[in-house]
């Protein structure tokens, strides 16, 4: 497992010295290459990986898991399940909705500034190949987002192996350079770092912003915890992957020390390809595209995870979901979110030009991201493990400040690029807050003029019964449905046995088969079943409907209906919301994927009823 991990879980950050040293000399605000810079920055990338990779997301968020899943919205699960009756639950649900927006900003900058950064190793080989790199880069991307369909099965298999050889290589490659100048380790102590900031106050402030490059990754760790286990990832990260970061760092710094003025000026430009002989690169450059593949990779997968589990907490409407592997639930496709995150790579390709330009504008979601979770963390170590306030102030303090510096140092870079994920992470955050806002509005509504079932069983004894079974959607486990009160209005009929049936999320990752089904008897042929499904499963309904003793008897498909309800929205004269927010979430309504295919049902067994709410 850890071993596996190595090719999912640390990609992102596994390609981070592609680019992250070279920026915070090359970047926006550039930085002499002398002994006091170059052991300064090399120091703050050790201190960083450790205080925040190594503390606070290996130490003390992976503790914080819901049920064995990480993750903003599976922390934000497990808060709300404790704090729910608190005032303040909104605010927290809010914190990690956003984080979950900014990560689909991360989701279309992290295949682009990566992919860009290894093909621009070309240019170390034959400077003339410059003009090609956009067109390969570009290739290359077009070429990932088309494969998804596919899935990751059989590739996948690549991954770990790859991975392997490239840390391998980052690790030696470091080493020969470290052998050579032994003298970076000093490094090692972070008084390097204080004396830079010391030196240079706003200078090693603008720093941290290209700093941070090199623990962009980190949250994957934690959202990737269900997938492979806490264990296997600690071991991985503290086993394997840190050291060769951190030796392929140094190496890099010792190159730079070790070089004249004239050569580190031109080394500087892409130290990471210049650590190899000139032998070597070429291959290097190979590795290091495959290497970004994978990373890019394991950020689209991630984004369609996320996504699904948006979709079963409620936050995005339904989308069409495909399975890549028929014994892994886990590998979906979901090709809306696979062409707008083509779409938005290939546009920031084009717009950006270089990895150094996209490296302003990377730097923003991530730390926004760790800024969110180190509130939720917050939350976690006062609210439910209730830590000592001795203990806890202390921790928390420490890891606000880190990641406050972070995030304060990247919003410089918001007119340089900045301001990209922004945008995108509050267009995901509209999107998400209405579609929730939204489903609770339209389930109020048709909760008030809603029939209590009771008095429907009691009034429908006279209505002419047929021979079959009805099963009647219903979001809500209380009240009639409006697809049965019409169907009754309009055919005048009931079937033998009619099942009022509602999917209920639950805010863990996963329900055991044997609590799957909540069977309510409410006679004369008449059931509440109410299925549950964790918030990392899939809601296939005939799958459930299988078992042979739930309401009276088994289901013959031949011979049973699925009634869905379609709501059609009108503005209220006093709306629930803003009239822009109401025709979106219309819009989206719209455009949603049929319960029919989201819920698995039998095609030629589903009849479709619509209904008008005002909300």
């Amino acid at each position: 497992m850890a071993f596996g991990a190595v090719g999912i879980v640390f990609g992102d950050i596994g390609t981070s010295p592609l680019y992250a040293f070279r920026e915070t000399f090359v970047g926006p605000h550039p930085l002499a290459l002398d002994d006091l810079h170059v052991l300064g920055v090399v120091s703050l990338i050790f201190w960083s990986m450790t205080m925040v990779v190594s503390i606070q997301y290996v130490g003390i968020l992976m503790r914080a898991d819901n049920k064995g899943q990480g993750g903003s919205l599976a922390l934000v699960a497990l808060i709300s399940r404790h704090l729910s009756r608190s005032r303040y639950g909104w605010l927290v649900v809010m914190l990690g909705v956003f984080a979950t927006a900014l990560f689909y900003g991360d989701s279309m900058i992290t295949p682009a500034i990566s992919v860009l950064s290894a093909v621009e190793g070309l240019t170390v080989v034959e400077s003339s190949l410059e003009p090609l790199v956009v067109p390969i880069a570009l290739v290359l991307l077009v070429l990932l987002f088309l494969l998804q369909k596919r899935g990751t099965d059989t590739v996948g298999k690549l991954f770990a192996p790859v991975m392997g050889v490239y840390f391998t290589v980052l690790a030696i490659l470091g080493l020969i350079h470290i052998v050579e100048s032994p003298g970076v380790l000093v490094a090692l102590n972070p008084w390097y770092a204080v004396q830079f900031f010391l030196s240079d106050r706003i200078l090693a402030f603008l720093a941290l912003g290209s700093v941070v490059l090199a623990v962009t990754g980190a949250e994957a760790l934690y959202s990737d915890m269900g997938h492979f286990g806490r264990g296997p990832l600690r071991l991985s990260w503290f086993g394997f992957v840190m050291p060769c970061l951190l030796l392929n760092y140094f190496g890099q710094a010792a190159m730079i020390i070790s070089l004249d003025a004239a050569a580190a000026s031109e080394a500087i430009q892409n130290p990471f390809f210049m650590l190899a002989s000139e032998a070597f690169r070429l291959p290097l450059v190979i590795l290091a595209t495959c290497a970004t593949f994978i990373a890019s990779q394991a950020v689209i997968s991630g984004a369609f995870s996320i996504t699904h589990q948006a979709i079963q907490l409620g936050f995005v409407p339904r989308l069409s979901i495909r399975h890549t592997n028929e014994t892994e639930a886990g590998q979906i496709y979901i090709p809306v979110i696979n062409w707008a995150l083509m779409v938005a790579v290939i546009v920031l390709v084009l717009m950006f030009q270089n990895s150094s330009n996209l490296a302003s504008a990377y730097g923003i979601a991530v730390t926004g991201a760790m800024l969110i979770d180190a509130c939720l963390l917050a939350v976690v170590v006062l609210a439910i493990w209730k830590w000592k306030w001795w203990f806890a102030v202390p921790v928390v303090g420490v890891v606000f400040l880190v990641d406050g510096a972070y995030f304060a140092a990247n919003f410089t870079k918001v007119p340089d690029g900045g301001w990209f994920p922004l945008l995108i992470g509050g267009f995901a955050f509209t999107l998400l807050t209405t579609w929730a806002r939204g489903r609770k509005l339209m389930r109020d509504r048709m909760a008030e003029s809603g029939l209590p079932m009771e008095v429907f069983v009691k009034s429908a004894g006279s209505a002419v019964r047929v021979p079959g079974t009805a099963i009647f959607m219903a979001s809500s486990t209380g009240g009639v449905p409006s697809g049965l009160l019409h169907n009754i209005k309009h055919n005048k009929v009931l079937h033998e046995r009619v099942v009022i049936l509602t999917v209920d999320i639950a805010d863990v990752p996963y329900i055991p088969e044997t609590d799957r089904c909540e069977i309510h008897d409410l006679g004369d042929g008449f059931y509440r079943l109410i299925l549950h499904y964790g918030f990392m499963q899939e809601t296939d309904i005939p799958a459930a409907l299988e078992k042979p003793e739930i309401c009276g008897g088994p289901f013959d498909m031949m011979h049973t209906s699925f009634f869905l309800s379609r709501q059609t929205l009108l503005s209220a004269k006093n709306p629930g919301m803003a009239v822009w927010r109401e025709k979106l979430f219309a819009w989206m309504m719209r455009n949603a994927a049929s319960p029919m295919d989201f819920f698995r049902l039998p095609t030629n067994r589903v009849v479709e009823l619509g209904s008008q709410v005002e909300i």
